[in-house]
């Protein structure tokens, strides 16, 4: 007989299994997001920061407002065509925005409002009335383009953490309208030669090196024998 009280569990099969459920390949090994991770900290004291936490704008652009002459491209560029030179700078930054929607719009305000003084003084001449006239739409047109090539320059001072300078993005494309561009093309040309620069080196591997089993025989070193051995005869003495 059996012990009753033996430690032993005995361990019986259910006649009725549970149906066994399909699992695709990889579904277990799903990552988990964890939002307690997934925050920016402080570089020197680790401390999280909030979302709402922007970085100082304490770095020096790398060129003067007053330096057009150390690229010459630009300059010529951006002094007979700033509109074309201001939407290269726009694509630069933003890929959505094609360069000639940019230059479209930068026309229209200076090169349109330069265009519309000089029909009105043409078709009606040079009064106090029509001079009052051309100078208030040509105010008009210069501070929609400052105001719009304003928030271009104050979106690549956030960008690349810049100071403000001379003076707020406005109002420096305000007074010093051809020289912020090139000097906002400067400043992304730097940028962009300065990444290119820290790329990783592109190391290529050794070539795999095979061991062939199939090794051919060695040629043998040893003469052939000689026809005179193959051709004796045993004749009778």
């Amino acid at each position: 007989m059996a012990d009753r009280n033996s430690r032993y569990v005995k361990l019986t099969r259910d006649r009725e299994q549970a149906p066994l459920e399909d699992i695709t390949p990889g579904e277990l090994n799903q990552p988990i997001e964890v939002t307690q991770l997934n925050c920016r900290r402080c570089n020197e004291c680790g401390q999280v920061l909030p979302e709402t936490y922007q970085p100082p704008a304490d770095e020096d652009w790398a060129t003067g407002i007053c330096g057009c002459a150390e690229d010459t491209d630009s300059c010529w560029t951006g002094l007979f065509c700033p509109c074309v030179l201001f939407g290269r700078n726009l694509e630069a930054m933003r890929d959505d925005i094609p360069w000639t929607n940019a230059c479209v719009c930068h026309a229209m305000c200076v090169e349109g409002g330069m265009a519309l003084a000089a029909v009105t003084a043409l078709f009606n001449g040079i009064d106090p009335e029509t001079s009052f006239l051309i100078v208030e739409g040509l105010f008009f047109t210069w501070w929609m383009c400052g105001i719009y090539t304003g928030l271009f320059r104050q979106a690549l001072q956030k960008k690349y953490h810049l100071k403000d300078s001379p003076c707020d993005p406005c109002m420096v494309h305000c007074c010093l309208h051809w020289c912020a561009i090139c000097q906002e093309h400067r400043e992304m040309k730097n940028h962009l030669s300065e990444n290119s620069s820290t790329e990783g080196t592109i190391i290529s591997p050794p070539p795999v090196q095979e061991m062939n089993t199939n090794k051919e025989p060695a040629p043998s070193t040893k003469s052939p024998p000689s026809d005179e051995h193959n051709n004796l005869k045993i004749q009778p003495i």
